[in-house]
């Protein structure tokens, strides 16, 4: 007999939510099946009615499990992804913060060897390069030291370093060589995205002519309306709202954005264009309290996780979130009031288009990897199979969590 896997008894959550059955073969969804129809397979797993959809995408992550990618250690990249393969996250884009150029280096060299060895429990992708082009005053909670425009000598040589190891840059459009970087960009396979910046409406369309497609945490340092000469010019926020061509982030950690303001970002944009991410820290994914560094170990920001998010010392902004994966689809069903389908859809399907690697991720259809990831009615992940392989299951988590 062939080596395939029956997953039975499933709700599958793609496009809509129904009763099935999935059949796995060679790490592929081979078939998706009514669920009166059970063909022979060498394994049979029952999903006991659980949810399943596609392994869920990961745009922005800085660290969680107590690590941060900037730590450039092995040690770091394994124990945040394996904390995001946990809640569900089965590709991943590791995030760096604005660094020298020994510290790049060093955490590209620590993604390049995670890649390799990770390869058989889930995908990295490629790096989220976030800075160091911004403006000082939206530098956010970045090192100013290294806040700078694009440098383009600097920027090609870390291009060429990584050698593909890059899949996304964030960078303010404004700053002066911000078209070119963003033409760089898209000539080594990096999608140019908006962020950290104060843009007017004339940048940011002069970003979108040079391949900018692409809106870094909607509302988290980021530009509004203005007065010129007394006459009001949208910014980069209002631009969000106005462009089709571009792809929006928004933090879902319900603290980053309160459920109302979501509510209404989700009713002016829609489920086509809006993509969830974590942009979690450190302590993400763990019980932990108290104060937190931001970034690597040696040059992060001090910062206090209180109230369920990160915040400046100060308290006056945020730092960064400590929700992971499953936890942001559960916000967006749960408080938001979106769909379970396009909760789900923001965080498989848009990112997969975005990366443009919907042709493989992001769906549960035939010939896509089986990256899957099973739920309860609570949203909390169950089991997690990447290439039709089980990697995660967390039945005795969810068991002390319900109890």
């Amino acid at each position: 007999m062939i080596n395939r896997t029956l997953i039975r008894n499933v709700m599958i959550v793609d496009g809509t939510v129904r009763a099935g059955n999935l059949l796995l073969e060679d790490g592929k969804i081979l078939s998706v099946l009514p669920p009166c129809f059970e063909p022979p397979a060498t394994t049979v797993i029952d999903g006991e009615g659980l949810y399943a959809s596609a392994g869920l995408i990961e745009l922005h992550a800085h660290g969680a499990g107590g690590h941060d990618f900037m730590d450039g250690t092995q040690e770091a990249y394994d124990g945040a992804c394996e904390t995001h393969l946990r809640h569900g996250v089965t590709t991943i884009l590791p995030t760096t913060v604005a660094a020298s150029d020994r510290e790049y280096r060093r955490t590209i060299d620590s993604f390049r060897e995670a890649r390799r060895s990770r390869a058989d429990r889930q995908c990295l992708l490629g790096m989220h390069f976030e800075g160091p082009y911004f403006p000082p005053q939206r530098a956010g909670g970045m090192d100013l030291r290294y806040i700078m425009p694009p440098q383009r000598q600097a920027y090609l040589e870390l291009m060429a370093y990584a050698d593909g190891c890059i899949a996304r840059w964030s960078a303010a459009p404004e700053l002066s060589g911000a078209e070119q970087f963003a033409a760089d960009c898209l000539a080594n396979g990096i999608l140019p995205s908006i962020g950290h910046t104060d843009a007017t409406i004339r940048d940011v369309r002069r970003a979108i002519k040079a391949g900018f497609r692409h809106i870094t945490h909607l509302y988290s340092d980021m530009s509004t309306v203005t007065r010129e000469s007394g006459f009001r010019v949208p910014g980069v926020l209002e631009c969000a709202y106005l462009f089709d061509e571009l792809w929006v982030e928004v933090i879902a950690d319900g603290c980053h954005l309160p459920p109302d303001l979501m509510r209404m970002i989700y009713r002016l944009i829609g489920p086509e264009r809006l993509q969830l991410c974590s942009d979690s820290i450190r302590p993400a994914g763990t019980d932990e309290v108290g104060e937190v560094i931001v970034g690597s170990l040696e040059s992060g920001v001090r910062g206090i996780i209180e109230d369920g998010v990160a915040k400046f010392l100060d308290r006056s902004a945020f730092l960064g979130s400590v929700q992971v994966g499953v936890d942001l689809v559960r916000t967006m069903y749960q408080k938001v009031g979106v769909s379970l389908a396009e909760s789900v859809r923001m965080m498989t399907e848009n990112p997969a288009k975005i990366l443009r690697i919907d042709d493989r991720k992001g769906r549960l259809l035939p010939g896509y990897d089986a990256d899957i990831l099973l739920f309860d009615g609570d949203v909390r992940v169950r089991r997690v199979f990447y290439q039709g392989n089980p990697v995660v299951s967390n039945e005795e988590y969810v068991k002390e969590k319900t109890k």
